[in-house]
């Protein structure tokens, strides 16, 4: 199962101001999603979390995180089918593009809370090279299974 990921110009030029004014710390926040297709979620939203973190880590804030996805819900007036919480993003300014054990565990917490009642969490590692946006996706389902998402960059 391929899990594509969609990135229309306006988010990635959100998550570019995000990353310029983090500079080398990392920064992050919630991705809020549209299913268009079968396997296929646009980011329709991201929350920039108020705090950045430090050069190599990042801590999310799970009160920022709520109020940007109640927001969303009202927004999208709870159509749950087709407007849903998608997952996380976070910057590596200084390290590749893969998710670390830490990012690995939060994305493995996130998708077996039944509070948060998620059958599946895209974790969006992004940079900044040479001032374009490069991202990697990865999606997390239950029984710690995970896979690569397809990133497609939408031009507007």
């Amino acid at each position: 199962m391929l899990i594509r990921i969609l990135i229309p110009q306006k988010i990635r030029d959100q998550l570019c101001i995000a990353l310029q004014a983090a500079e080398d710390n990392e920064i992050g926040g919630v991705l809020m999603g549209e299913h268009v297709a079968d396997n296929t979620f646009r980011i329709v939203e991201v929350s920039v979390q108020s705090h950045s973190g430090t050069r190599s880590y990042f801590l999310r804030q799970l009160r920022e995180a709520i109020f940007h996805l109640t927001g969303f819900f009202q927004r999208t007036n709870y159509n749950y089918k087709r407007f849903n919480y998608l997952g996380e993003w976070h910057s590596h300014p200084q390290h590749v593009l893969y998710p670390s054990v830490t990012d690995k565990e939060t994305m493995w917490d996130i998708v077996h809370d039944h509070q948060v009642g998620t059958n599946f969490a895209v974790l969006l590692l992004v940079q900044l090279i040479n001032g374009t946006l490069d991202g990697a996706a990865a999606v997390y389902l239950p029984n710690y299974v995970s896979m690569q998402a397809e990133l497609l960059f939408e031009s507007e």
